[in-house]
């Protein structure tokens, strides 16, 4: 139970990791990755990646620079512009659904126009799940300097999208419904220079 921790990324740029994992029994149609994340870093970094041995960008989050995140899910992305960071946590929560090919972005609780991606698609289940770096092969072929340095938390994966309600209670850490992936309850491998720490403030 990770509550009221943080995964700390101390260096920079980093080969450490964070490897999930997620109990997944079929094929995803529906996705929801959420988490909080608190970094000054300026350059591109990745803070999910979901690979598959057929595809390493089958579920990613990933901040190409400040004001911008991506969503991709197999292979293609949608990009959405967010304010300037002011030096504070930033709360993201991304979904997608197949039979719509809708992505929907929220940002510190608040929803973002929606984009369209990757209609009737399936996600695989085979997969390596981890935080703070972007795989270019399934589990590895990192790029360094695409890699996290920061405080990484409430991390959740779900297999269906959430309501609106839910969305807002994620990001003010209410109760949630049960998830492949759970911050209070994460199964979880640091790899390299990662560590468990109290959140310095709510």
């Amino acid at each position: 139970d990770l509550y009221r921790k943080v995964f700390v990324f101390r260096k920079d740029p980093s080969d450490a990791y964070v490897l999930l994992r997620a109990k997944l029994e079929q094929p995803l149609q529906n996705v929801t990755v959420c988490l909080r994340s608190y970094s000054d870093l300026t350059r591109p970094y990745s803070l999910f990646s979901y690979a598959t041995k057929a595809q390493d960008n089958e579920i990613l989050l990933f901040k190409p620079k400040p004001g911008e995140y991506r969503f991709y899910v197999g292979g293609k992305f949608v990009t959405f512009r967010v304010p300037e960071g002011h030096g504070d946590w930033e709360h993201v929560c991304a979904s997608w659904e197949s039979g719509t090919g809708i992505a929907e972005f929220w940002f510190n609780g608040k929803p973002w126009p929606r984009k369209g991606l990757q209609r009737g698609y399936t996600v695989g289940t085979e997969a390596a799940v981890l935080l703070g770096q972007e795989q270019d092969t399934f589990g590895g072929g990192f790029d360094l300097y695409n890699s996290f340095s920061g405080e990484l938390a409430d991390v959740y994966l779900w297999d269906t999208g959430l309501s609106p309600a839910k969305m807002r209670a994620a990001y003010l850490s209410l109760s949630l419904p049960p998830a492949l992936l759970a911050w209070k309850s994460l199964s979880y491998e640091v790899k390299g220079d990662v560590v468990v720490k109290s959140r310095l403030r709510e």
